[in-house]
């Protein structure tokens, strides 16, 4: 079975919390995280935060079980606009590999790939009518549908990272990961 590996995109703008906590979290859980910054290894999130990501995008090699992308604006919209990242979530996809997204990352760039069609997703509350009429929107701060996790927003981060832990290692690592951390597992 191996090392699960995922990999965290973070572009100008990112939501810090949306991006750490994934990281963080799956670390916990013995999964593998490549931090992949577009454009570049310094990426500046929202609030002025510079992160020195493992590799830029562009550099990235290997195969990955997960792709997460975080939100925040304009990171989100910068994310959607790289051909790079639309085409690796598309690959991703194909695969059946985990493809998750926070924030405004479900509506502004899951959305665009077409990926979303026939499935449900949750997005941040009011970014929803950039998703297709063949998406199902939940107003849930978790969605999985099949390969796909989507989630609300910086409040939701936790709960989020620990439903992508749970993907990729079972639900017995996430929750105790969970506990170590004094939160609650999703039922």
């Amino acid at each position: 079975m191996g090392v699960k590996k995922a990999v965290i995109i973070l572009a100008g703008g990112f939501e810090e919390i949306e991006a750490v906590t994934p990281a963080d979290v799956l670390r916990r859980g013995g999964v593998e995280v490549t931090l992949a910054g577009l454009g570049g290894t310094t990426v500046l999130s929202k609030r002025g935060l510079s992160l020195n990501a493992d590799t830029s995008l562009e550099d990235l090699g290997g195969d990955y079980d997960a792709c997460i992308l975080p939100g925040g604006m304009p990171g989100a919209a910068n994310l959607a606009s790289s051909d790079k990242v639309t085409s690796l979530v598309k690959s991703m996809n194909a695969r059946g590999r985990i493809i998750a997204a926070i924030c405004a990352a479900p509506a502004v760039v899951l959305a665009g790939t077409g990926i979303l069609a026939g499935r449900a997703a949750t997005c941040f509350p009011g970014e929803q009518d950039k998703f297709g009429k063949d998406t199902k929107y939940r107003d849930e701060p978790v969605v999985c549908d099949g390969n796909i996790i989507t989630s609300q927003g910086p409040g939701t981060a936790l709960s989020f990272s620990l439903k992508i832990l749970e993907a990729l290692r079972g639900r017995e690592i996430s929750c105790k990961v969970a506990a170590a951390m004094l939160a609650k597992p999703d039922k």
